[in-house]
């Protein structure tokens, strides 16, 4: 299990573990030995959510967990909820184990 975990914004200029997507949305990564952390924070809307699921689609298979957290988001979208449902399904196929954690996960896996 890992404790105490940090993300930075100091590998931004390395072009490692952030990468920017529509206006103030971000995703954090960080990448243990069998798990992979994403930290989402701004909104999520439908470009969010296709940006989540490519870091996923990208980065999942090298790993057992994936958790994604969405403690940060300041709002969920109807059209990016919308998006990412419906590759969702796909997605918990082709990983072992995919977790939301934080206060917006419901918001985003709620039909």
């Amino acid at each position: 299990m890992v404790k105490n975990l940090t993300f930075h914004k100091d590998v931004l200029k390395k072009g490692k573990g952030v990468e920017f997507m529509a206006s103030n949305f971000q995703i954090y990564s960080l990448k243990t030995r069998e798990s992979l952390h994403l930290k989402l924070t701004g909104d999520f809307d439908g470009s969010s959510a296709y940006e989540l699921i490519n870091k996923i689609s990208e980065n999942g298979n090298s790993f057992y967990e994936i958790f994604i957290d969405t403690h940060n988001l300041k709002s969920v979208h109807p059209y990016g909820k919308e998006v990412f449902q419906k590759r969702f399904g796909e997605l918990k196929k082709q990983f072992h184990s995919i977790a939301f954690i934080g206060r917006n996960g419901h918001e985003i896996l709620a039909d």
